[in-house]
């Protein structure tokens, strides 16, 4: 029979596994140093982001971790470790933990798991500058609405020119 400790990490394994499955981003910190009032500013900003914030045993996701194929995670997971989940928006824990952390020296981006690519620190915070997705959606769809207004203009333009001339 297996021990009452036993199963209650299993099922914690269980657990990260499954937000880590689910999550499109992945953002581990190192959060030692913060007051419980920047933790709770920062838990706050991340939640309006729709990102979930947890800490678990370094063990423990490991073993989730290695469960799901995903390696070189581990050599991060030293030290009092947070994770940034990213269920929508795989860039939003990297934003928000970078942002949080310019102004908050304690917290330090340690690395990331997005869409299949274990990251290290300057390449989280390289994603951090990547701007959110309605975001980049807005300046694509601008990108095109731009030469269209310039044809309808133009066309416009040529309709008036050819009416004046009949006119005449």
């Amino acid at each position: 029979m297996q021990s009452k400790n036993r199963v209650l990490k299993e099922a914690k394994v269980a657990e990260i596994r499954e937000k880590m499955e689910k999550a499109q981003g992945i953002i581990l910190s190192e959060y030692q140093g913060l007051t419980v009032e920047q933790d709770t500013e920062l838990r706050k900003k991340l939640r309006e982001a729709g990102v979930e914030y947890r800490v678990y045993k370094n063990t423990l996701v490991t073993l989730a971790a290695k469960e799901l194929g995903i390696e070189g995670l581990e050599k991060h997971l030293q030290g009092p470790v947070s994770i940034a989940f990213g269920y929508e928006d795989p860039t939003a824990p990297a934003r928000v933990l970078a942002d949080f952390a310019k102004s908050n020296k304690k917290l330090e981006l340690k690395a990331g798991y997005v869409q299949g690519v274990v990251y290290d620190t300057a390449q989280v915070k390289e994603l951090a500058a990547i701007p959110p997705r309605d975001v980049l959606i807005a300046k694509l769809l601008g990108s095109f609405k731009a030469p269209l207004s310039n044809l309808a203009y133009l066309l416009n333009a040529i309709a008036e020119k050819k009416q004046g001339e009949v006119a005449e």
